[in-house]
Order: C-alpha cells, then structure tokens, then sequence
C-alpha cells in the first residue's frame, strides 16, 4: 500500500511563487500527479508524470507549472511560478499503480491560498 504526504503549501501574492513535494512510502511503479480543489469546485487534475519524466499538464496551468520526480527519494514536485488567485485550493499527492489502474492513492492534501 502507499502513503502520500504533501508539503510547501502556504500563502503567497498574486505573482509569486510555491514548491510543492510529495513524499511517497515506497517506490512508485505508477503515473503519479497533482490534483486541486477549491471550495464548491470539483476536484480537477493539474499535471501527471510516469516514472520516465513523460508530462502531461492542465491547459490552467500549462507554461506557470511545472512537474518533476526524483524516484531514488520516492518524490514528487510541483513547482509553481506566476502564481494567480483562481489557483488557490487543496493540492492533492496522487498515484496510479502501473499493474493495477483500480489501486489508487491519496495524500492528505495541502492548502494554497494565492492573494490579490
């Protein structure tokens, strides 16, 4: 089984800039990704990567964003730059085993909140 523990949510003004890690319990053989959401809203992918480095982002965030993983230390990154207030929600750590797609893994989430 594998746990997520997502870290580096805080506040920030409109413009500036978060690092996002997600910290997993084991190696990851599976499509990890980040998903947010914002109150009243559904819960919406925001980027995917395979263990590979293959990415894949939301058009949102598409060229502010940028995702990345260091399999040795079992973490995910999300790096995000120009950062605007529509951004602001819970960001979600998720992982997608490779030889079981209906084995799927949430962390806890951590909170983004992007000021004007």
């Amino acid at each position: 089984q594998v746990q997520l523990v997502e870290s580096g949510g805080g506040e920030v003004q409109a413009g500036g800039s978060l690092r996002l890690s997600c910290v997993a319990s084991g190696s990851v053989f599976g499509i990890m990704g980040w998903y947010r959401q914002a109150p009243g809203k559904q819960r919406e992918l925001v980027a995917t990567i395979t263990r590979i480095g293959i990415r894949n982002y939301a058009d949102s965030v598409k060229d502010r964003f940028t995702i990345s993983r260091d399999n040795a230390k079992n973490t995910m990154y999300l790096q995000m730059n120009s950062l605007k207030p529509e951004d602001t929600a819970v960001y979600y750590c998720n992982v997608r085993l490779n030889y079981n797609q209906a084995l799927i893994y949430w962390g806890q989430g951590t909170q983004v909140t992007v000021s004007s």
